[in-house]
């Protein structure tokens, strides 16, 4: 029987400080002197990206065919990008928030101006002031269509697959918060909550006062896909719910189709549908490396076993955790999973019995696969209860939630997570990157 290989990519936003630990808006300066760089060292320049406030750049990758090899270019690219801050006197600082208040500047942007106004840009202004990592999950080449979201001329097979590991990416939402928090303070205050998911998803459910709180079909989590045909509604119904939105905001809908936006373009959901052929996992906290490669080994061998045992992917009514029933996985259904289980992981997270008995069942279901990076899943999934997240980390060395981050410990905190960033970065061996999983117990404890 052949075995289906699918690729997999990461980007992941970083704040751009000075030595002090002031946010800098040298991004283009930046950028530039990484292009310069990476075409002298033959890599790729495009992988070093702009994002939407000056303050914030973006770092890629190209597709890989593994974990591993995608941990290789990630930590080159990183690495990369870290000596070129350090000649212009700059950091990147890795967490999901900038822990003091700011006012990031938007760049001039026609699309970017488009979502402001839709959303209110004191809101819009929230997804400048938190970061995220993506990680994309391919799906058989063409299945995607950006004009249609699923080809009419793929196959069954393809469609399932797509199906499969779309449903597969949303039942890890939970656990993809619970294991990825990182910076615990938002404009000064420690909210006691998942900042850059309260920040950027929002939710009116639960008061939070978000990028997306009034338009969760456009930035919140979506329901599971029972069916091809669900899933293409689903896409089209968050389009044209976004048009709306435009238009209440008295904006021509003609403006945002001719800035060459797709069906697909307008979701910032935590997980989508790309035009590059994946579907995108978007809730993950930006972190310390050690924590990214986590991310990607965990989510590598859970897309990986699904493919290879043909499995189908389906929510179960009353299912809280992963169970696997001959060739069908359960998971927990969408009320409980976007719903108790989200505000208990954007809350308590893992220290919860319920998240953790969820993210338990999901690392014993990834470790089965084996290969590097399999023992420390195990070793994590035995030991859950000593998981110590980087947010608990920063919480037990700073300010307590109950008080304002003062100006002097905002900056120490930001000084203090770069030099753990490059301090990683440079342990770490590049052309192994994942053996550290299998040997290293501090990397368990998240004792950087």
């Amino acid at each position: 029987m052949a075995i289906v290989k699918r690729r997999i990519g990461l980007e992941q936003e970083f704040f751009l400080v000075d030595e002090a630990g002031s946010l800098s808006d040298r991004a283009d300066e930046f950028l530039k002197s990484c292009h310069f760089k990476a075409q002298a060292q033959g890599l790729n320049p495009n992988y070093f990206v702009a994002e939407f406030v000056k303050s914030m750049v973006e770092i890629n990758t190209p597709p890989a065919d593994t974990a591993k090899e995608l941990a290789r270019v990630y930590l080159k690219n990183l690495k990369l990008a870290i000596s070129v801050a350090q000649q212009m006197g700059l950091r990147l600082y890795p967490l999901s928030s900038y822990p003091l208040p700011t006012m990031p500047i938007m760049r001039d942007h026609p699309n970017y101006h488009i979502q402001a106004r839709t959303v209110g840009i004191s809101k819009f202004l929230h997804a400048g002031k938190c970061t995220g990592t993506h990680l994309h999950l391919e799906v058989p080449p063409g299945v995607i269509d950006p004009r249609v979201a699923v080809s009419y001329n793929s196959t069954s097979i393809e469609r399932e697959e797509l199906l499969n590991i779309y449903n597969l990416a949303t039942a890890c939402d939970s656990a993809l918060i619970s294991l990825t928090r990182a910076c615990p303070f938002y404009e000064g205050q420690a909210l006691g909550l998942a900042a850059h998911t309260i920040r950027y998803r929002g939710s009116e459910t639960f008061g939070w006062e978000g990028v997306y709180t009034n338009l969760q079909a456009v930035g919140g989590l979506m329901p599971y896909a029972e069916s091809v045909e669900g899933l293409v509604e689903q896409q089209f119904a968050r389009y044209y719910a976004w048009l709306q939105a435009m238009e209440k905001a008295e904006i021509q809908p003609n403006l945002f189709k001719e800035s060459g936006v797709s069906l697909l373009k307008s979701a910032w959901n935590p997980v989508r549908l790309n035009k590059l052929g994946t579907v995108e996992i978007r809730c993950i906290d930006s972190n310390f490396p050690s924590v990214i490669l986590l991310v990607m080994t965990l989510l590598e061998k859970l897309a990986d076993r699904v493919r290879h045992e043909k499995l189908t992917v389906r929510p179960s009514k009353g299912m809280q955790i992963f169970e696997l029933v001959g060739n069908r996985l359960y998971i927990p259904d969408f009320e409980y999973l976007n719903g108790e289980l989200l505000l208990a992981s954007a809350t308590e997270g893992i220290k919860n019995p319920k998240v953790r008995a969820y993210v338990d069942s999901i690392l014993q279901f990834a470790s089965a696969v084996g290969g590097e990076g399999a023992n420390f899943l195990a070793k994590l999934s035995r030991n859950l209860d000593r998981y110590q997240t980087t947010e608990a980390s920063i919480l037990q060395e700073f300010t307590p939630t109950t008080t304002q981050l003062s100006l002097d410990a905002g900056l120490r905190l930001v000084r203090s997570s770069c030099d753990k960033l490059e301090a990683i970065v440079s342990s770490i061996d590049i052309e192994n990157p994942l053996a550290a999983f299998d040997t290293d117990e501090g990397l368990l404890l998240q004792q950087h």
